[in-house]
């Protein structure tokens, strides 16, 4: 393999797996408190055609209706979020129904393709588009430079992410709240932790972020609006935790290994590799069948560190 086709598929991995780090981040975090959440992909849908239609409509300089259009992004995957939230944590209706529930409704058929329709933005080219930076003017360095230099500012704010989370994880007292509150709430609850608001606030963050994966999609990879833009990257991003240990730094190599799986046939193909497209573009989706069905046996919970809590609605005991 030339040095050439190995850096288009480190950066075609690291664009592809963006939008797939943010998601698993949010994922990663409702998951932790104890909430599974199965609409990512509707909330990824949602983020992606309303910051589309934003950064189409609104006025100013590129820069700004880009802050905008994701701000905009993250309201729509937090209000998606937040109706999972209180359906599965007041109602507390089954988590798998509900999250289900939210991707049909907001999916290639429901809530995401009506607002395309009735905003009238299907087919329409992208006015504004994250642009790549050239960072300390080391873009050139041969290898690294393209890699590590010349990304645009999602990317680099997705590594901080990763940082951040694992920081509050790890190294903070409201970390270790909410693991314990997705490991064992009842004991959470007698310590004083306030369970439901852990898990609202997780979930309702979650979908933030998932909102923002699938804005990125409109903004970054493609700027255009079709109905499932998103094609399947909000499962992706769900089995992609499980593949990560529910480890916030696991979850990012994980990401660009599934980001490089998606882009593999087209990369191949700008560089003259013919081989059956078809082959390339499941990849990825047969790596998460595996991934969810090798999680799913009890010996895998138990070693892979699954939240004990996750999925189990939580009922106070009124004393």
């Amino acid at each position: 393999m030339s040095s050439d086709l190995a850096v288009s598929i480190a950066v075609s991995a690291i664009a592809y797996g963006t939008p797939l780090v943010l998601a698993g981040l949010g994922e990663l975090l409702a998951e932790r408190s104890g909430v599974l959440n199965l609409g990512v992909e509707g909330m990824m849908l949602m983020g992606a055609v309303t910051a589309f239609f934003a950064s189409q409509m609104l006025p100013g300089p590129g820069w700004a209706v880009l802050i905008l259009a994701l701000a905009a992004a993250a309201a729509a995957g937090a209000a998606m979020a937040l109706i999972h939230a209180f359906l599965s944590i007041t109602v507390r209706v089954n988590q798998i129904v509900s999250g289900l529930a939210l991707t049909i409704f907001a999916g290639t058929i429901g809530l995401s393709s009506y607002a395309g329709q009735v905003w009238g933005i299907g087919g329409q080219h992208g006015l504004h588009q994250l642009s790549r930076l050239d960072v300390l003017g080391l873009s050139d360095v041969p290898v690294v430079g393209p890699i590590l230099f010349n990304q645009d500012a999602m990317v680099y704010l997705s590594w901080g992410l990763v940082a951040l989370v694992s920081y509050y994880l790890y190294r903070t007292r409201f970390g270790l709240y909410l693991r314990a509150v997705g490991e064992s709430p009842r004991s959470a609850d007698a310590m004083g932790i306030n369970v439901s608001a852990y898990r609202y606030v997780h979930t309702v963050l979650g979908g933030a972020l998932a909102g923002i994966g699938g804005a990125y999609f409109t903004l970054a990879i493609a700027p255009i609006w079709t109905d499932g833009l998103t094609a399947g990257a909000g499962w992706i991003a769900i089995a992609l935790v499980i593949f990560a240990f529910w480890r916030p730094d696991l979850l990012l190599v994980g990401a660009y290994l599934f980001g490089a799986l998606s882009s593999l046939g087209f990369t191949l193909q700008a560089n003259g590799v013919q081989l059956p497209s078809e082959l390339f573009s499941s990849l990825p989706y047969v790596m998460t069948v595996v991934v969810l069905a090798a999680a799913s046996t009890t010996l895998a919970r138990r070693r892979i560190g699954t939240p004990a809590a996750l999925g189990v609605p939580y009922v106070r005991e009124e004393g």
